[in-house]
């Protein structure tokens, strides 16, 4: 003991309270020091923080990984030598896969729309934002906005749920439910009508939009608005001045429409007149001689008649199409069989790709012979565009896996070593693979597992893109053994990634052997990355260590860590 103080009182040193915390003074000495930390508040305060301090120590030893900011040091230090023009590349090849993607199908598919008399409008702003074909939209915008945000809040609550409480999370609930609950709802100002026969009557008027269900539906007075009807049979004989949007068995339109109409049906049979647009998904489309549409038509079908007099151009896709009517400007089909009766006028170019050659009438009026171009049923692997596009995928994810190799390198080289394991990961991918999902599309029934299931996809997701990477490394080490380094893990990577990419594409020759294959390569690479993550979950107990440092007997009245009881 050492002397301090006017009064020469006699208090303990550091190496005495040490010997004393890890149990090295004999059982007298033990009990003399224990009695005089008892009256001795220095004492007893240094005892204390010695013995905080051994449990600190000792935590640390016990530590498997290293510190967080030594691994951050390290990162920055490879991404300032590398991430540069690894991000150029990423961007660059994105760039050139939205160009390609762009000019071989945006651009396309948008000169036969303008060709067929959309105005260089969009298909899909025509169906939704300028054809009503969505009542309320705005209001959906704002639900996924709200569905975001509430995800977005699910996302913060999984990576901080240690450090908040129940209480936060409950706000958060209701918070989502009370966000959920103040939607707006559908455009105001509608309609709806329900039974076995529904309709608007002769002399009746709706000044605004209609929703007709029921089995027979008909009508035949005015409707000031839009009509929605979902019904067996389906018949407007009224004036509509805006559009008729219909899901029915048959559809028949002998009044007048003003708008556009919008049909999934089996028939449609059009007798009357329609101001501007006409999109249908139809079995058979009779387009009877009085008819008259003022704009164009888009027509998915299997048979067509075209009897009437149709004001712009006609883009049909079916088996069959049958002209005998007029058509202000050009026809644009893909099919099997197109046939021009006599009586039949056409304005514009006729472009027909299909089976067989066109029969046209030598009565027809066209302002042009038809251009017929054959189909050539080749095989995928016979077109350049498919070996093209393999080629940019490829880059794509060997790209995709060395960003997440060079964000993640531990997790990566634990996910292979479990790739490596074979029969533990393809049994749990099989759970996670078909698993995940029927749960997150159970939890999305209820408002509030939205926001989880909508997250649990999203990692289910981008799991299964990762999948053939992780199999695509573990072919790489079987061919040039296991990496040393991160760069050595990208290469091999790389290699065995391309190469399992070349015997899935010979496999698909084999539509069985190619649901096989991939099936496989899911499986197997999904339980690998599922196995990594639920052994990054577990405590990890070093080896013939106790989990926690012995406590010696301390003074009836010490406390360890906190200021003494009241």
């Amino acid at each position: 003991m050492s002397e301090t103080g006017k009064d020469k009182m006699k208090h303990l040193d550091e190496m005495t309270c040490l010997l004393y915390l890890e149990r090295q003074l004999d059982r007298a000495r033990g009990l003399e020091v224990s009695a005089h930390a008892q009256a001795c508040d220095s004492c007893r305060t240094l005892l204390r923080a010695l013995e905080h301090e051994s449990r600190l120590l000792t935590r640390a030893m016990l530590e498997e990984n290293e510190p967080l900011p030594s691994r951050l040091a390290q990162f920055q230090e490879k991404a300032r030598r590398s991430m540069q023009w690894i991000w150029g590349l990423v961007f660059g090849l994105a760039a050139t896969g939205a160009y390609a993607l762009y000019t071989g199908y945006v651009q396309p598919w948008q000169q036969q729309l303008e060709q067929a008399g959309f105005g260089g409008s969009n298909l899909l702003g025509l169906l939704i934002f300028q054809g009503a074909f969505w009542k309320g939209w705005q209001s959906m915008i704002t639900l996924l906005e709200v569905l975001a945000l509430v995800t977005l809040g699910g996302l913060s609550v999984m990576f901080l749920r240690r450090r908040i409480r129940r209480g936060s999370v409950l706000a958060m609930v209701l918070a989502g439910l009370c966000a959920a609950l103040v939607l707006p709802g559908a455009a105001a100002g509608s309609e709806i009508r329900k039974g076995d026969s529904v309709g608007v009557p002769q002399e009746e008027t709706i000044n605004g939009d209609i929703f007709l269900f029921g089995n027979r539906v008909r009508i035949d007075g005015t409707v000031k608005g839009d009509v929605f009807l979902f019904g067996h049979d389906a018949t407007v004989s009224g004036h509509v001045e805006g559009d008729v949007i219909g899901f029915a068995q048959q559809l028949q339109v002998n009044g007048q429409v003003d708008g556009n109409i919008r049909a999934f049906t089996n028939t449609l049979t059009i007798r009357g007149n329609v101001g501007k647009n006409v999109l249908t998904f139809d079995e058979t489309v009779n387009f009877e001689p009085a008819a008259k549409v003022g704009g164009s038509m888009t027509i998915f079908v299997e048979n067509l008649s075209l009897d009437g007099s149709l004001g712009r151009d006609l883009l049909i896709f079916g088996k069959h199409l049958s002209v005998s009517g007029k058509v202000r400007g050009g026809i644009r089909m893909k099919g099997n069989a197109l046939t021009i009766n006599a009586g039949a006028e056409v304005d514009g170019p006729i472009r027909y790709e299909g089976e067989n050659p066109a029969e046209v009438s030598t009565q027809a009026k066209l302002a042009s012979p038809v251009e017929f171009h054959q189909l050539e049923h080749k095989p995928r692997y016979m077109r350049a565009h498919y070996y093209v596009w393999r080629v940019i995928w490829t880059g794509a994810f060997i790209l995709f896996g060395m960003v997440l190799v060079l964000l993640m390198p531990k997790f990566a080289e634990d996910t292979v070593r479990a790739a490596e394991l074979y029969a533990a990961p393809i049994g749990l991918g099989v759970l996670v693979l078909f698993g995940v999902p029927i749960a997150a599309v159970i939890a999305c029934v209820t408002v509030v597992g939205i926001p989880l299931g909508v997250l649990t996809l999203g990692f289910w997701f981008l799991i299964l893109c990762c999948a053939e990477l992780i199999v695509g490394t573990v072919v790489g080490n079987w061919i040039l053994g296991k990496a040393t380094d991160t760069w050595g893990m990208i290469g091999r990577m790389a290699l065995g990634f391309v190469i399992v990419r070349i015997v899935y594409t010979f496999m698909e020759q084999v539509h069985v052997l190619a649901l096989l294959g991939a099936l496989g390569i899911w499986t197997w690479g999904v339980g690998a990355i599922s196995l990594a993550i639920y052994r990054r979950l577990q405590p990890v107990i070093a080896p013939n260590v106790p989990s926690a440092p012995s406590a010696p007997p301390m003074p009836p009245n010490t406390t360890v860590g906190g200021a003494m009881p009241a």
